[in-house]
């Protein structure tokens, strides 16, 4: 769908030099999606890898983030190994809907409850972010973070048109619940892409 580099704005590597791969087609349907227009499969273009991996390359990124839409769709172990061959670290941001394929540095899962995650997606997580759009998700983000390893980062992000109800809660959890960490778009407050 396209590709630019920024700063990655949420989660563990928050603040980081990346360059994105964002890739239409989703099939999840969270109703806060952003980026909606990613959906349909057929209105984006095929892009070769190699041309995908030379131009974050010649961005000058550290990393790559391969996200979307639902990246996991498609099979990502080509445009992995491109990547790889570039030098590029890999990260990937994936509802875990579908079985992840390549190889990657780093696997960012933000599960969604209309479409339950692979079991296989809890297994490769490096990272948890759970969306908070009210207060019943948080039951739901300690079902979600029982499921991953011990070393997996866990992050709780609030929705954003409901950032201002839902992050004074979200405080107030992690310090209540101390492995859990705050994640904020905060790509969003630079108004940047």
């Amino acid at each position: 769908m396209e590709s630019f580099y920024t700063l990655q704005g949420e989660g563990f590597f928050q603040g980081v030099a990346a360059y994105f791969i964002r890739l239409g087609g989703c099939d999840v349907g969270c109703v806060w999606c952003d980026v909606k227009e990613s959906w349909p499969l057929d209105a984006h273009p095929l892009v070769k890898s190699e041309w995908i991996a030379a131009q974050a390359a010649a961005s000058g990124a550290p990393v790559a983030v391969v996200t979307g839409g639902e990246p996991a769709m498609y099979d990502l172990t080509l445009l992995t190994e491109s990547l790889h061959m570039k030098k590029l670290r890999t990260h990937i941001e994936t509802s875990g809907a579908y079985e992840l394929t390549g190889q990657w540095n780093w696997v960012c899962l933000s599960p969604k409850k209309f479409k339950a995650p692979k079991p296989s997606a809890y297994l490769r997580a490096d990272e948890l972010k759970v969306v908070i759009y009210n207060r019943h998700d948080f039951e739901w983000a300690e079902l979600e973070a029982a499921k991953v390893g011990k070393a997996c980062k866990l992050f709780l992000q609030p929705e954003w048109s409901r950032e201002k109800q839902m992050l004074p809660l979200i405080i107030d959890y992690v310090k209540a619940h101390p492995q859990w960490r705050v994640s904020l778009q905060i790509h969003k407050y630079m108004n940047i892409p």
